[in-house]
């Protein structure tokens, strides 16, 4: 009689995702609308953590409700773990300590990547807000030390009114001119960059418009979880269904 290993209350969930408390509209290809993922995905909100707390404050009594919703995901069985803002980098390795599962703060893990995939070229970072994306960030992720430029989208209008202050509404022209513009701005000002990192998790939807403008391939937290649940789950997924087999 074979034996199947319960101890969860639901099954099938891959990716866990510690969300900011947020009410904005989430596109296909944000990390906040599951239907970017071609694997089921589980929410754990983080109450209280507003972009700004995060992304411009770096508010440090967040970092205990983030650790304890990253072990509530655990908890629950997911294969994998990572978060709905880039600059929770800054914690990389506080949360990802604090689990036995794969955790991965920020789509900035990949600046390393990039820049050794494209020659030790320098790395162009688009991300929510510039003047918050500081040493320390990069660093806690392995970057520091690639030579890299960053663009931010803080001066933005529509970005900023939606994505960095809350706002519920979303004027998607004007945010996919805004990243085209910011995308020009950054290869025209460094032709020397080989590669792009979108910071922000929400910017993932305009990456086929970064990749337009700049020619060059963009790394975002998409591909970055895409990358890690290959690696913690598919072939535990894929090899399930086969090697189960009724009695008779």
């Amino acid at each position: 009689m074979a034996l199947i290993q319960g101890g969860y209350p639901t099954y099938g969930q891959v990716l866990g995702i510690i969300m900011l408390d947020t009410r904005f509209p989430r596109l296909p290809g944000d990390i906040g609308n599951a239907a970017t993922f071609p694997f089921p995905v589980r929410y754990q909100v983080v109450k209280g953590a507003s972009p700004v707390r995060v992304v411009q404050e770096a508010d440090p009594a967040l970092l205990a409700p983030f650790i304890a919703a990253a072990r509530e995901l655990e908890a629950a069985g997911v294969r994998a773990i990572t978060t709905s803002c880039g600059f929770l980098a800054l914690w990389q390795k506080e949360l990802a300590t604090a689990v036995r599962v794969p955790l991965f703060t920020s789509s900035l893990l990949q600046v390393p990547l990039a820049w050794r995939l494209t020659g030790a070229r320098p790395v162009g970072i688009i991300t929510a807000h510039a003047p918050s994306l500081t040493p320390k960030h990069l660093a806690a992720v392995g970057a520091a030390g690639v030579p890299h430029v960053i663009y931010g989208l803080e001066e933005a209008p529509e970005f900023s009114r939606t994505f960095l202050y809350g706002e519920p509404t979303l004027n998607l022209p004007a945010v996919y001119d805004e990243v085209r513009l910011v995308s020009r701005k950054l290869v025209r000002d460094h032709p020397e960059v080989g590669s792009i990192v979108l910071e922000c998790t929400n910017l993932p939807p305009f990456a086929p418009a970064v990749r337009e403008e700049t020619g060059l391939p963009v790394f975002d937290i998409v591909s970055l979880c895409h990358l890690v649940v290959r690696a913690a789950a598919f072939p535990a997924l894929l090899s399930y269904p086969l090697a189960f087999s009724p009695a008779g």
